[in-house]
């Protein structure tokens, strides 16, 4: 029975990855949009694309983030200033966008813009700082795949939004959590939506790796000045040392759990995009496939009491 059980398990990833072999035809004239390109996915995807032939739009938050990829990607590359938070910005790309590919339609949206602070317990924070990055994250998201969207219908494209595990699962305050789960119920209904017009929507859920969101010295940063402007009551409740154990924390267990290999996430945005076959969800990384996922569909309880096992405890929590 068990080798019966295992031969399935074995025909069905073979079967798979014969399935999703095959990649589309014509690159040269397909154009792919990718947001959040200045460093990190987005630059390296940008690069990699390029490389394979496809016509790359790059946005980009700083000019020096355009010109380094100019100079390092083929003449087919163009870049353009974003600001996903401004209407205007998201609007000016688009039509940019829509004087560029012409008839032909954009095949791909990938939308990699997003930002990992402000990060805190819930009682540390402000709407204000939920509001702040939820116009990247979320809004953003919305707001560029709206802008594009009657250029992908036109080429029967794909768009590619990344979210992350903590789309799935929160085991942190804050408003990261929030628009991850925002970004995963707008790319399901967005999934179906557009089953009607032969256009794909995909979903990257990454683990941890290293980029400047899993950066530990700058979310130590933000976590230091969100301490200093909080009321003294919260940082009482908290007590003095919290803030040294978090900390020490970031520093030795995010640095561990961090795959430095980007690749695996620029190889799965490659495949959503390339790929005539391409799955709806993506999650690169070994801690994404065998704790965060799993952990999600885990009774609640169960979960909970995993995660708070190993978390930093207030100092006046109550026992």
């Amino acid at each position: 029975m068990f080798l019966y059980l295992l031969g399935l398990v074995v025909f069905y990833y073979l079967y798979r990855w014969f399935r999703e072999i095959p990649r589309v035809p014509d690159k040269g004239d397909k154009y792919v949009y990718i947001t959040g390109c200045d460093s990190g996915f987005g630059n390296l995807l940008a690069r990699h694309l390029d490389e394979l032939g496809f016509c790359v739009i790059a946005s980009c938050f700083t000019e020096k983030g355009e010109e380094d990829l100019r100079k390092a990607c083929s003449g087919r590359f163009t870049t353009l200033h974003l600001d996903v938070k401004k209407n205007e910005s998201v609007d000016k790309a688009a039509a940019l966008i829509k004087d560029k590919v012409g008839a032909r339609g954009l095949w791909a949206v990938v939308n990699n813009a997003g930002v990992a602070i402000p990060s805190a317990p819930c009682d540390w924070l402000t709407i204000d700082d939920y509001k702040s990055m939820l116009d990247v994250n979320l809004n953003g998201v919305i707001a560029v795949t709206l802008s594009v969207l009657p250029l992908i219908k036109k080429a029967r494209g794909r768009v590619v939004n990344v979210a992350s595990v903590f789309g799935r699962i929160s085991p942190v305050g804050g408003p990261y959590t929030v628009s991850k789960y925002g970004v995963e119920a707008f790319n399901d209904s967005l999934r179906r939506n557009m089953v009607p017009f032969g256009v794909k929507v995909l979903c990257i859920e990454p683990g941890f790796f290293k980029t400047t969101v899993t950066d530990s010295i700058v979310l130590g940063k933000s976590i230091k000045q969100l301490w200093e402007k909080m009321p003294q009551e919260v940082r009482d409740d908290y007590g003095p040392d919290y803030l040294d154990k978090v900390d020490v924390m970031m520093r030795e267990k995010l640095a561990k759990m961090s795959d430095a290999d980007l690749m695996k996430v620029v190889s799965c945005m490659e495949h959503a995009i390339s790929a005539v076959r391409p799955r709806t969800r993506y999650s690169p990384g070994w801690d994404a496939k065998l704790f965060w996922i799993p952990m999600s569909y885990m009774p609640t309880g169960f979960a909970d009491w995993l995660l708070l096992k190993e978390a930093i405890l207030p100092a006046k929590a109550v026992n």
